[in-house]
């Protein structure tokens, strides 16, 4: 997901690394343990209308629709290369999911109109200023009451973490995120009930999920 085509930075920031990109977050990233208990925390209702920012592959969009086959899921991401890969494995999983090509932070949605927008492992991708901007534009698209669940690199848990966050935090895009400053970003774009709920530990340091509900 990026915030222009200038800026665009594909999954492995190289095309020809991109259908590596399922192993690779199977294997560093605990990616089944987190998106799985992401989907539970999002407590989806029978016909929800549910924005997945920078979706990827579509995984967490198809745990999604399967969790709640009356919800509609809708998935947008930057990178084209990408969405085909995600069109072919909802198509195998049989499901009815719609696949946008854009970008944050001028989503092409109307105000108001989603009830819980999800995003994993964007925020690290993009600048300060792309992040302010991005948040605001979920708080603009959400319906009152509606939810943000973001899951991303956060500050470390231990010592460990904080050894791995010393290499991370040297690219400008995620040292916001290692500093623990996504959770004031997230209420400063207008969010209440910011809340960090669960932690892991990964190969590239702390990944954390925050929630956020908008007035």
């Amino acid at each position: 997901m990026s915030t222009g085509k200038k800026n665009f930075i594909p999954a492995f920031r190289f095309d020809l690394l991109t259908p590596l990109f399922d192993p690779f977050l199977r294997v560093t990233m605990r990616e089944s343990t987190f998106k799985l208990r992401l989907v539970q925390e999002a407590s989806i209702l029978n016909n929800d209308r549910i924005l997945d920012l920078g979706c990827g592959t579509g995984t967490l969009a198809i745990l999604i629709k399967q969790a709640c086959s009356s919800s509609e899921v809708i998935g947008i991401d930057a990178d084209q290369k990408i969405l085909e890969i995600a069109k072919e494995k909802i198509r195998n999983a049989g499901l009815n999911i719609t696949l946008d090509h854009g970008a944050a932070p001028n989503l092409p949605y109307a105000d108001e109109s989603f009830d819980l927008v999800v995003s994993s492992l964007v925020f690290h991708h993009l600048t300060r200023t792309n992040k302010i901007f991005t948040l605001k534009e979920i708080n603009r698209i959400l319906r009152p009451n509606g939810h943000l669940l973001l899951a991303d690199f956060g500050k470390p848990e231990n010592f460990p973490m904080y050894l791995v966050s010393l290499v991370m935090r040297n690219f400008e895009e995620t040292t916001d995120n290692y500093k623990g400053l996504l959770p004031k970003m997230i209420h400063e774009a207008g969010f209440d009930q910011v809340k960090e709920v669960l932690q892991y530990s990964t190969l590239f340091g702390t990944l954390c999920l925050y929630k956020g509900c908008k007035p």
